[in-house]
């Protein structure tokens, strides 16, 4: 289960990763940095200029662990994995559950619920620190427009009537956002949620966690045998890893925006870790990157109590469980996708 958790990420540029017999070794400028078995790793991430032998890029895809290619300001370019695993009949079940007139509906709320609800648990634990009651108030107001949105989720009679509720949700969620950060005018500012690229230190630092929570949940579904480009709440198109972003989803508040809160309003991030390009745009730097890569592993290994599951496992196993309690949806085991719920 722990090598689930394992990824190693490798930013130093000019690095080269190579197979010395089941040893993964990292050398830089000839010398060797790191040695660590390869059966101890889950996958790899790479950033920028980082070369990877074709011994150890077979290795990895006859194992099963992928790597992933990321630029060196963080944005994601390309993953490689070995030949797709899983029951066929699965896939089949997916596919199926595609085409059925009432099914991705279902599912679809099912996700949607659990965003919603753990928005407003990141929205109702801001308003209990907030410093006062007038700044508490915006808080609150929001997670009280985001229970009204769940209440309308069951009476949603079409797919686009869900994804137009999650749209409205995001929406009030990222207006009350700016009054999560503490200080915010001092250090860092946010004006509402950009990407593509993202225009302030705000946006770039969700932005490069929410591309890690989705390389970790495309891992998931594959790991389970689920086709990640097959989805229900996000629309297909080619290439789009449409049942990666959905199971995303109700993860985001707890891997991505708790983490970008704790690491902003502790100020373990600063103006010195982020560059300014030509443009506009806003992007972590290496420094900053390190900060960040070390802060989501250890999120990830924080201790939780699955509410569906009622076992105690890892953060990071999260996505995992649950692209297996999708997977046993499809099958027909469970008669309704339980989303995770964070408390």
């Amino acid at each position: 289960m722990k090598t689930l958790l394992n990824t190693l990420y490798v930013q130093t540029q000019g690095a080269l990763l190579r197979l010395d017999h089941d040893t993964l070794k990292v050398e830089v400028e000839g010398q060797t940095r790191l040695q660590v078995p390869l059966h101890h790793l889950g996958s790899l991430v790479l950033f920028g200029d980082v070369i990877l032998t074709p011994a150890l890029l077979g290795r990895c895809a006859a194992d099963g662990r992928t790597v992933a290619w990321f630029s060196a300001h963080g944005r994601f370019q390309a993953r490689v994995e070995g030949p797709v695993s899983g029951n066929v009949l699965l896939r089949r079940a997916q596919h199926a559950a595609l085409d059925d007139p009432d099914r991705p509906r279902e599912i679809a709320r099912h996700l949607v619920a659990g965003k919603l609800r753990n928005l407003r648990t990141v929205l109702l634990r801001g308003a209990r620190e907030a410093d006062t009651p007038a700044a508490a108030l915006p808080l609150s107001q929001a997670a009280g427009h985001l229970a009204e949105l769940l209440r309308e989720l069951p009476r949603a009679s079409h797919l686009e009537e869900v994804r137009g509720l999650e749209g409205d949700a995001s929406r009030r969620y990222f207006a009350a956002f700016p009054h999560l950060l503490r200080g915010e005018g001092e250090v860092f500012t946010f004006r509402g949620r950009n990407r593509r690229p993202p225009l302030d230190p705000v946006n770039a630092l969700l932005s490069f966690l929410y591309a890690l929570l989705l390389h970790d949940c495309v891992g998931a579904l594959q790991g389970v045998g689920l086709d990640p480009q097959v989805g229900f709440l996000h629309a297909l198109r080619p290439g789009r890893p449409a049942l990666g972003l959905d199971l995303m989803e109700e993860l985001r508040p707890i891997l991505g925006d708790r983490l970008a809160l704790t690491l902003l309003n502790r100020r373990q991030l600063t103006e010195k870790d982020f560059d300014r390009r030509p443009g506009g745009a806003v992007l972590l730097n290496e420094a900053g990157r390190k900060k960040v890569l070390v802060a989501y592993q250890e999120r990830k290994q924080q201790e939780v109590t699955h509410p569906f599951l009622e076992q105690k496992a890892p953060l990071g196993l999260v996505p995992h469980l649950q692209a297996r309690l999708l997977a046993r949806h499809l099958r027909g085991e469970l008669a309704a996708y339980p989303p995770y719920l964070h408390h």
